[in-house]
């Protein structure tokens, strides 16, 4: 199918002020906080699991040392997946309309739908990440009390009992990422960095996070997030976020949340010589997911 005559009858006539519809403002790259990006020369990626060694024994005065052994663990894959949208246009609809070219105000609606696209992918990492039906390398979910380990024991990146955004509840999260520990049980230092919540949160995180004194309560105690600078990137709203109370904490934690680019968008044009049809085309080859869980820490709300 091609846009032709039929589609833009108003733009054939003079008198038209305005066409209105094809520009708006954007929420541009939201993804880009959500997730760290790296390029890809193949047709997936892989990233596995290497646990080290558990704690060291002691070693009797006389006795041999004991010896350990190490494998790989779990693996995670990043399929890349190929996101394409095209339009056409009739000869006579080009020679025609009497405003903006057609090809023009097509060509940014294109860009915005692809744009529009790659946002919603990356956001339902997220929105999907409390379900078992969208498991990691580990077989869980994202958002787990049941991450496996190699040292048998299951660990948690996220509170026993989901809770609204408040101070106490950002308060649990920070010291439970602060409790992280490796696939050996052993501690490990990881620290917060930032809270992504939908729009309906904005007013809450902003209590919480910019006021120097607790919020809501007739104490002068002082606000000890904001104090400690807990959250030192702040907090950051997605506008793709489907859970008006879900809330979700990034951490330092390296090769966790990854954005894989393996063709960065590319766009293209051709007339067809029988019809005289102008084709317009965009596409683009990435993949969004995850390896190591502790790399986020996220709540569903009550």
């Amino acid at each position: 199918m091609a846009v032709s005559r039929s589609d833009i009858v108003k733009e054939l006539e003079p008198g038209l002020n305005a066409v209105f519809g094809k520009e708006y403002s954007r929420y541009e790259n939201e993804h880009a906080v959500l997730f760290d990006t790296e390029s890809s020369s193949r047709a997936f990626e892989e990233e596995v699991l290497f646990p080290g060694f558990e704690g060291a024994r002691v070693k009797a005065e006389g006795s041999p040392v004991t010896y350990v052994e190490t494998s790989e663990g779990w693996v995670a894959r990043y399929n890349h997946e190929t996101v394409a949208l095209a339009f056409a246009i009739t000869e006579e609809a080009v020679e025609d309309n009497l405003y903006e070219p057609l090809a023009n105000r097509l060509s940014k609606a294109l860009a915005r739908a692809m744009a529009h696209t790659k946002q919603v992918k990356a956001a339902n990492v997220y929105n999907n990440g409390f379900s078992s039906s969208y498991t990691g390398g580990d077989g869980v979910a994202l958002f787990s009390t049941a991450h496996p380990t190699k040292a048998g024991v299951n660990q948690s990146n996220k509170p026993s009992t989901d809770a609204d955004l408040s101070e106490t509840s950002l308060e649990t999260a920070l010291i439970d990422i602060a409790g992280y520990k490796d696939d050996r049980e052993i501690p490990i230092a990881v620290q917060a960095r930032s809270l992504h919540i939908p729009r309906q949160l904005v007013f809450v995180a902003e209590r919480i996070l910019k006021s120097p004194y607790r919020v809501g309560t007739a104490d002068n105690d002082v606000n000890a997030m904001y104090n400690m600078n807990a959250l030192p990137q702040g907090f950051m709203i997605n506008h793709r976020f489907t859970d008006s109370d879900a809330w979700f904490i990034r951490t330092d934690v390296p090769n966790g949340m990854k954005h894989f680019e393996r063709v960065s968008m590319a766009t293209g044009m051709e007339g067809d010589f029988e019809t005289g049809n102008m084709r317009y085309k965009a596409r683009e080859r990435y993949s969004f997911g995850w390896s190591d869980w502790r790399a986020v820490y996220g709540s569903q709300g009550a």
